[in-house]
């Protein structure tokens, strides 16, 4: 990333560099709500400054990311496997230049000096992974989401997928790159953060025998949604009503993975109360759904109209009940 591309990932969520992870995640919730496309249908500005403050989040939530970006700046997602100097090699490509053959190892096919040195000690019997450090990129349904691979037990592989909430949701086909390889793997609607799967065949080789190849692994991660979050095996959401709604009970539109249901308020809700819509939450291992909990949040209005203060005024006025009297000679 060029100097001048870089992003201040802390100006763009509105926080200090030393909020807490708390912090972090109101602030995206705010903004993502604020800019998010449903919101602002048709608004490319909006849309760009969504997918910014999501990039921020992405990059501020993770805590290894995160410690990464503090102390390189601009060149955090360099350091690890593709250094700051080229494309994979700190010389700006194959170390070896492709196509020399020593003792039967092409060096060509190795982005860095480390990749070769991980082989050959595998070869040795030293446990060298000849995939470790590569990263893919391209998606079948959404560009950007990649994973990174790393040598597990044996010559097995495990692998961190990135998804939507959407893709995850509904199942998704991508299409992975380990060195060279390409390949796509179905992911099954209702993975959830921290799910598993198993691609057989597409781990490591073995050092000794090139027929045999191990397993690779894919762990999930989930992007984080404006709206959605998981809670267990159920969805959660927070909706704000207004305090006539609270009071006299309503019918609200409620969001779900699947469309807008009705949800009705009862009369006398309490800001901070949570509702259950049964079966409209996360797809299960059976088939089915699990629940979606939406916690109920009582916003006041402050623009007001003249007539709406005139009858704020007037409820005030003739209001019967105090809810602070059993406060009243409260002392310790």
């Amino acid at each position: 990333m060029p100097a001048t591309d870089f992003r201040d990932y802390y100006s763009i969520l509105g926080v200090k560099k030393s909020a807490d992870a708390d912090e972090i995640k109101r602030a995206f919730r705010k903004l993502a709500r604020k800019y998010h496309p449903d919101m602002n249908p048709g608004d490319k500005a909006a849309e760009a400054r969504f997918k910014e403050v999501n990039e921020a989040y992405e990059v501020l939530s993770d805590p290894d990311k995160r410690k990464k970006y503090d102390q390189f700046g601009q060149y955090w997602n360099r350091m690890g496997n593709t250094p700051p100097g080229g494309q994979g090699s700190p010389f700006g490509g194959s170390p070896f230049g492709g196509g020399v053959d020593f003792d039967g190892f092409e060096f060509g096919q190795y982005a860095t000096f480390d990749e070769f040195i991980n082989a050959l000690l595998g070869r040795m019997g030293g446990g060298g992974d000849p995939f470790a450090g590569r990263t893919g990129g391209r998606t079948g349904s959404s560009p950007g989401a990649g994973f990174k691979t790393s040598p597990s037990a044996g010559m097995d592989s495990e692998a961190t997928i990135s998804l939507t909430l959407s893709e995850a949701f509904h199942g998704v086909q991508k299409r992975l790159t380990t060195g060279k390889e390409e390949f796509d793997v179905r992911i099954p609607a209702g993975v959830k953060p921290g799910s598993r799967i198993r691609v057989r065949g597409k781990g490591q080789f073995s050092p000794y025998y090139t027929s045999q190849r191990g397993d690779l692994y894919l762990n999930v991660e989930i992007k984080p949604h404006p709206f959605f979050q998981f809670d267990g095996d159920n969805l959660t959401c927070e909706v704000a009503i207004t305090p006539d709604e609270a009071v006299l009970g309503a019918q609200i539109e409620v969001p779900t993975p699947d469309g807008s249901v009705t949800l009705n308020i009862p009369a006398g809700i309490r800001s901070g109360q949570s509702l259950r819509l049964r079966g409209k939450g996360w797809v299960n291992a059976k088939g089915g759904r699990t629940d979606q909990v939406v916690k109920v949040v009582i916003v006041a209005p402050k623009d007001l109209s003249p007539t709406e203060r005139e009858l704020y005024e007037k409820l005030k006025a003739v209001r019967s009940k105090d809810p602070r009297s059993h406060l009243k000679g409260m002392h310790l």
